[in-house]
């Protein structure tokens, strides 16, 4: 089972009503949510852990989870508000607007942290709830607890917007996660972020310097890389006309997780050592994914059928 641990949000997304009015229409997204639907849609063993509301919206989120084969038996429910995010689209790029004090989300604990079965393999962390107290420190704290033991992948989403004010502070979880996740995956402008200019393969061996032994490098429309101490793997992307990008990178992130599953690597040891072909099926599939997912609006990932 590969138990994602992140934000559970709605989208709000620009549509146009019958009238021919600009209006909003709700979608269950957020980052790390999209890779558990995702992974569920792709035929992994996934699971969700978040704080949900119990309110219409949270409802909507949990019926979403079940409704793609992913286990909501983690969620921390309780009747605080919805995390909601409008979102702007120019030229298919989305920019985001975030309503999150006081929720369900943001106001999760370490005492809500759950405790996980043997058959939990993987945990994969990211995203805007890596950004504000409690829930940020609570996920840094299930990370720490569980990385002894069982493989972790980090993913940052960077939303510099959304971290204005506190880029130190995030700056610092970000590189302690790093340092203790067995994979990371990155986008080519959160590695500059993360590290200043330079060559993208230098730089994804200088996070695989940092701890890591995989680092997964997304280059837009160009592709993704995969990156260990020995070896630096590139898949193009697969080329789609594109609706727009929500959801992008969270469906990647799904199809190495269940390339890699599927492969029987998902383990400390053996992610020590993998063969050309595995990163290069991780890539494929995590690709292939992605291109589905921007070909049609709103993050929606596709089942694997489609694939």
């Amino acid at each position: 089972m590969i138990l994602s641990c992140g934000e559970a949000l709605i989208d709000m997304l620009p549509r146009e009503s019958t009238a021919g009015e600009p209006c909003f229409a709700p979608y269950a997204g957020g980052a790390v949510f999209n890779t558990a639907i995702a992974l569920g849609r792709l035929g992994a063993a996934s699971a969700f852990f978040s704080g949900v509301s119990t309110d219409m919206l949270g409802e909507i989120l949990a019926e979403t989870l079940e409704a793609s084969k992913v286990d909501t038996r983690f969620l921390a429910r309780s009747g605080r508000p919805t995390t909601v995010a409008f979102v702007k689209l120019v030229n298919g790029q989305a920019t985001y607007a975030f309503y999150d004090e006081g929720t369900a989300g943001r106001m999760l604990s370490v005492d809500q942290l759950p405790e996980l079965p043997t058959d939990a393999a993987a945990l994969f962390f990211g995203g805007i709830s890596l950004v504000n107290d409690p829930a940020a420190s609570t996920y840094e704290a299930l990370q720490a607890r569980e990385a002894r033991v069982r493989v972790t992948m980090i993913d940052p989403n960077i939303r510099p917007g959304f971290i204005a004010g506190k880029e130190a502070e995030y700056r610092a979880r970000i590189e302690r996660m790093i340092a203790r996740a067995d994979i990371v995956k990155l986008s080519d402008e959160d590695l500059h972020w993360l590290l200043g200019p330079g060559e993208v393969s230098a730089l994804a061996r200088g996070i695989v310097a940092q701890g890591p032994k995989l680092v997964f490098i997304t280059e837009g429309a160009a592709g993704a890389r995969a990156v260990t101490a020995t070896q630096d793997r590139f898949v193009a992307a697969t080329k789609v006309t594109v609706a727009d990008t929500v959801g992008a990178g969270d469906t990647f992130n799904a199809g190495v997780l269940a390339a890699l599953d599927e492969a029987g690597v998902l383990t400390k040891q053996a992610l020590v050592t993998l063969p050309d072909t595995v990163l290069d099926a991780a890539l494929s599939l995590g690709t292939r994914a992605a291109a589905v997912t921007v070909s049609r609006a709103g993050a929606n990932p596709p089942w694997r059928s489609e694939l």
